[in-house]
């Protein structure tokens, strides 16, 4: 068996890869042996005589597989954690993204003039002081405050009408009464 230290190191350096990676044909050793430079090396490597390996392959199908079921929550029970609560989801990320939903939707609001100013810095307020756990609860509050707003201000139109329809009257009234005065002196003036 001929030592083909030196051209597996050449055919290392020539073919910029690792030792390891490089093919030597077993069945022309003897050939091979006579290059002693780097133009012999790569002499052989055109004739076929000296190849380089291809990468080994690592698969990550079964990693990807796996992280599919994580997603679907499976492997995620009891016994598979080893942080607290708090470090594996941690409260401050939870409140942070909460803050920034609540707040996103506020603006959205206010800028779509569902909801004035004034409405707007008082819910701002709120879900700074965690009164709302969630966007369907603070939709929830605007809704039913608008409701209120709205009927508030149908019954203080349909008080202020009422008030318009009985001064109305009352006036119509003392017209009538001064009107009937007026004829009653002038039928007394008559006689």
């Amino acid at each position: 068996m001929v030592l083909l230290r030196l051209q597996k190191r050449l055919a290392a350096a020539v073919l910029k890869c690792g030792k390891r990676k490089v093919w030597l044909d077993p069945n022309e050793a003897n050939e091979i042996s006579t290059a002693n430079s780097r133009q012999n090396v790569k002499k052989l490597i055109k004739n076929g005589l000296i190849i380089k390996k291809p990468a080994v392959v690592h698969s990550r199908s079964r990693a990807q597989r796996f992280a599919e079921a994580r997603k679907k929550g499976r492997h995620t029970g009891t016994g598979k954690r080893k942080g607290t609560a708090n470090a594996r989801m941690p409260t401050k990320v939870m409140w942070i993204r909460r803050q920034r939903v609540l707040r996103r939707l506020l603006k959205a609001y206010r800028e779509t003039k569902k909801i004035d100013r004034h409405l707007y810095h008082e819910l701002y307020l709120k879900s700074k002081g965690n009164v709302f756990k969630n966007k369907r609860v603070l939709m929830e509050f605007i809704h039913k405050r608008k409701a209120a707003a709205a009927r508030e201000k149908f019954l203080a139109d349909q008080a202020e009408a009422r008030r318009t329809k009985a001064k109305e009257a009352r006036l119509r009234r003392e017209a009538r009464v001064e009107k009937k005065k007026a004829d009653a002196l002038k039928e007394q003036d008559g006689k």
